[in-house]
Order: C-alpha cells, then structure tokens, then sequence
C-alpha cells in the first residue's frame, strides 16, 4: 500500500514539477532522423526539458555544426510537440504550452578546432554547455582516461568565453587535475552535466568527493549519469540510481544534484563505437553483453524511491530540475 502511495505522489510531484533531463544522445549522423520520433519519450516520462548532444571529442569536428542544422530543422518542424529552447523564459513558455524543451550540448571542446570564436558561433546555435574534455586530452586540457596535466593556456581562455557568451562549463569526462584548475578558474556555476560519484561506485568515469565539494562550491550541480556500468556492474536498477542521488544529496545537500540520465536513442550504433573505438574507454569496460541505460520512464519510480526514503516534495523539485533551472539563470544568455 505504501509503494502505491509513494508512486501516485511522485506521479502528482512530476506534473507539478519543473523535470529536466539535462543529457540523452540521438545518433549523431546529420539527416538522419529515424530515432528523433523517440524524443516523445521524454514527454510522455514527464520530462519539461532535455539537453541533446550534437558532438564529441570521438568524432571530426567538423560533423557538429551540420548536425546542429540538422536538429533545429527537425524540432522547428515538429513545432506542435517540441520547442527550441535558447533561454529560461523558452522554458517556462514550453512548459505553459505543453511542448517538450529541446536544447543542445557537445562533449569536449575539440568541436572549437582551437578556434576561440566557435564558442559564440556555437552558444547563438543553440549549445548550452559544453565539456572541456571527453575521456582522452584536448588542446583545453586533460580527460579521465588520460595523463591529465591540468587546463591550458586556451582551455582558460576558453571557460572565460564560456562564461561570457552564456554557456555552462561542463567538467564530465574531464581530468580531475583539470576539473580542480576549472573550479578555481570560474566565476560561475560548473556543472557536472552526467557524473556519478567515486564514492558509490569505483570507476574512472566517476568523481571524487572533492570534485563534487567545488562543484556545489561554485553553486553547481551533478547530473546523475544513467549507464550501467557508471551506476555499478552493468546495473540499471532505479534502486541503484537512488544511492548515487542520495551520496549527492548527503556530501553537498539537494541543491547540487539533478538528472543528465545519458540515455542513447541507438544502441546499436553505441556498441559498434565501443567495439571500434577501444581506447577511448577504460579496458575493464568490455560490454560484451551491450549497455545497459536508465531510460527516461524510470524517472517516476527514482521520484517514488526517493519519497520512500523520505525526501521531501521541496528537495525533489531542486533535484528534478529546479537546480539545473537555477544554474541556467545564472549562466545562459538573459
């Protein structure tokens, strides 16, 4: 009975809510559209808004600004169901009109090919935050899986382009020497767009406790990432994601955590990376047995969850999107 209960209040807290799922991937092959229509997913999950990724450090840069036309003639052509959102009023007007908000991100500053006029050119395309890194170094600085030696001279100059233009700086995939040169850079919110922390579960991709306290320092906030092998041993579990929230919550308070569930539309083109391209992951990341990812339906038994543990209805509403709404007022273009 008490399950019951707890998963009609979070059904009634995610109509209520502001709920954003700040990371999911779509195929990243400008014009093709064939698993965009999956985007009503996020809809329908109860989801008011959600980043999509146009490009990372894993493929040309070249590829990114194609594929950003190629998105925003889709969503400008499914207008009944879906809006661009470029500023926090978009938000709050896709949220009133009933329409799903779609804004873009990229995974790694090699989308600038050093060029430090690309971060304007990509923030007026729509691009909302952007890593520093994606898992191997960058001309900005260092990834997680590599010899990280800390930001350059240009990754600086980068975060400060960053800050001016109105994108969030993202430290994801990033170095942890580089993500500390990060926080002690910045003047505004950082985030974490799609971590998970150390302290749950020991893997590269995951970030120290130290990490997360400068992050929550600079008022910013981790997106919990929803890939099994982030979350634990292949483990998609809700209830797994739940501890990941809950460490958030308990090093830094609920004002620093939120959602970027990292869900891809393609599987299958995701497996065909990972076996093509082994040196961009960890060697103890097999994924003999495929990916297993927290889709965005599994937001509604997370809410439950976190109700049975006893968070209460205020703290939810920061972590299903009030926190990443706040850190867009205070870095997105006005």
């Amino acid at each position: 009975m008490r399950k019951t209960t707890n998963d009609a209040r979070a059904r009634q807290l995610l109509e209520k809510s502001l709920v954003w799922d700040n990371h999911a991937c779509v195929p990243l092959r400008p014009g093709d559209d064939k698993f965009l229509p999956q985007l009503v997913r996020y809809a329908k999950s109860g989801v008011d808004v959600v980043g999509l990724n146009v490009g990372f450090d894993g493929l040309p840069w070249e590829q990114t600004a194609p594929m950003l036309a190629h998105l925003r003639h889709w969503i400008r052509g499914q207008s009944r169901r879906y809006r661009l959102v470029e500023t926090v009023a978009d938000i709050r007007a896709a949220r009133r009109e009933g329409r799903l908000g779609v804004f873009f991100d990229i995974e790694g500053g090699s989308a600038l090919n050093g060029q430090l006029s690309m971060v304007e050119l990509y923030r007026d395309l729509g691009v909302r935050w952007m890593l520093m890194a994606y898992n191997l170094n960058n001309l900005l600085g260092g990834g997680c899986m590599d010899l990280d030696r800390g930001l350059t001279k240009f990754g600086r100059q980068v975060v400060g382009e960053m800050e001016r233009v109105g994108m969030t700086v993202c430290c994801s995939h990033t170095g942890y020497r580089t993500t500390m040169d990060v926080m002690r850079l910045a003047s505004k919110p950082v985030i974490f767009s799609h971590s998970n922390p150390l302290g749950v579960w020991r893997h590269k991709r995951n970030i120290r406790d130290e990490a997360i306290r400068a992050c929550a320092t600079t008022g910013g906030v981790v997106g919990i990432n929803g890939i099994g092998t982030f979350l634990g041993a292949n483990d998609n579990r809700p209830e797994t994601v739940l501890e990941h929230v809950d460490y958030i919550v308990q090093l830094v308070g609920p004002e620093h955590a939120g959602f970027g569930l990292d869900f891809v539309f393609d599987s299958a083109e995701l497996d065909e990376y990972l076996r093509a391209n082994p040196q961009m992951f960890p060697a103890e990341d097999a994924f003999k047995d495929g990916v297993r990812m927290v889709p965005p339906e599994s937001l509604r038994s997370i809410t439950a969850g976190l109700l049975a543990r006893g968070y209460r209805a205020t703290d939810l509403r920061k972590i299903l999107g009030g926190n990443f709404m706040r850190v867009a007022r205070a870095t997105w273009p006005k």
